[in-house]
């Protein structure tokens, strides 16, 4: 009874896989398929997440609801409207060679041929925004596609976000560009893959942006994290770079480290 319920999961969870890889296959075709100039997908939005005409709040913190615009002489206030993600790609020789994101309102109508291909699946858009970015075909796109799949409806992006930031094929700016968004997952699987970017031994900068989004972090997740790093790693740049996210956290337990390192 136990090996027959087993089975049926198994194939369940078989079938649902195999749906995915359809879906996420159905929407890179479709994007493929369609001619060069700009090609729009639109797609539902995380809660609180809102745009203007020229900007987005990711609803994380406070935002204003409304924000002044000066036009010549004339105040005005914008709305931030809430409503589905649109992103708009470039394609120039079969590939994706640009992308923007909007919130809440249309793009303008343009010169070039528009390929609008609707509403899809947030999960399927998020999917395929960031193995845009994972390919590493060109690093503008990448890095910008890393964005707006932050902002998908019921998406979980965070491993995704730590393969790319790991994979050195990727390039060093779309790698940088996933260890930021990454550092605003709530997540404690999340901060522990920071810690792992943060204490590896490859590229510098990297490294450095993932000690800096560590600190991003609650100080619960992040202190112990940066501890560790001030202590034992081997890169002296990396330990004062600790030390002075540290030093901002204004947690006891930082302060005790330097209590520890002066008295020594």
């Amino acid at each position: 009874m136990k090996t027959t319920t087993f089975r049926a999961a198994l194939a369940a969870a078989l079938l649902l896989a195999v749906g995915d890889a359809q879906a996420q296959e159905s929407l890179a075709r479709r994007i493929a398929a369609a001619p060069d100039g700009e090609v729009r997908i639109s797609f539902a939005s995380k809660p609180g997440v809102c745009g203007w005409e020229e900007g987005i709040s990711t609803g994380r913190g406070n935002r204003e609801g409304r924000r002044a615009v000066i036009n010549g002489s004339v105040r005005q206030t914008e709305e931030c409207v809430e409503g589905p993600v649109r992103v708009s790609l470039t394609k120039r020789g079969g590939r994706v060679t640009g992308l923007k994101t909007r919130v809440g309102h249309p793009f303008r109508a343009r010169g070039e041929r528009v390929t609008d291909l609707g509403t899809v699946e947030p999960g399927e858009a998020s999917d395929y925004l960031l193995s845009l970015a994972e390919r590493g075909t060109d690093a503008e796109a990448g890095r910008d596609a890393i964005f707006p799949a932050t902002l998908a409806q019921g998406a979980t992006t965070w491993p995704a976000l730590l393969r790319i930031a790991r994979r050195e094929s990727v390039p060093a700016e779309v790698r940088r560009g996933a260890v930021f968004w990454l550092s605003q997952e709530a997540s404690e699987a999340a901060t522990r893959g920071l810690q792992e970017i943060a204490e590896d031994d490859g590229d510098q900068d990297l490294r450095k942006q993932a000690v800096f989004a560590l600190s991003r972090r609650p100080n619960d997740e992040a202190v112990p994290a940066l501890i560790r790093i001030a202590r034992t790693h081997r890169d002296p740049e990396l330990r004062r770079t600790a030390l002075f996210w540290l030093g901002r956290s204004g947690d006891p337990r930082a302060l005790a480290l330097f209590e520890e390192l002066l008295g020594r």
